[in-house]
């Protein structure tokens, strides 16, 4: 994969102000970040094949980030999957980490903690 593509993150988060905020803690760690709204919106957008990782939240409307999973292939999803959660315990955590996720942080979390799993799961 190119070094450039390596760096690529997208933000999937329907509150825009968390979006943002995602953004800006990945752009200013060096990373080039696309946010969305949906997950429907980062399908249509063709950035599946652009992303190093994926930073998602669970509770999304329309497709959530445990569906968005489900439809990248679950376990075999080539792009890892950290999902930012309020909900950051139980059911949906247990299961996002079976699917395969690279990591799960329950909303609020450090900067540090998200940009150490995102690394991890880039240099995997």
């Amino acid at each position: 994969m190119d070094k450039e593509l390596k760096r690529n993150i997208a933000v999937i988060d329907d509150d825009v102000l968390v979006r943002q905020a995602l953004e800006d803690c990945m752009e200013s760690a060096g990373y080039v970040v696309k946010g969305f709204g949906s997950a429907e919106e980062f399908l249509e957008s063709g950035s599946t094949r652009d992303a190093a990782c994926l930073i998602v939240d669970v509770q999304l409307p329309g497709i959530t980030g445990l569906e968005l999973q489900d439809k990248l292939g679950g376990a075999d999803c080539p792009v890892p999957i950290v999902f930012v959660s309020a909900l950051g315990t139980g059911a949906n955590r247990e299961k996002a980490i079976r699917q395969g996720a690279a990591g799960f942080l329950g909303k609020p979390f450090r900067r540090v903690d998200l940009l150490n799993i995102v690394g991890a799961a880039i240099r995997r």
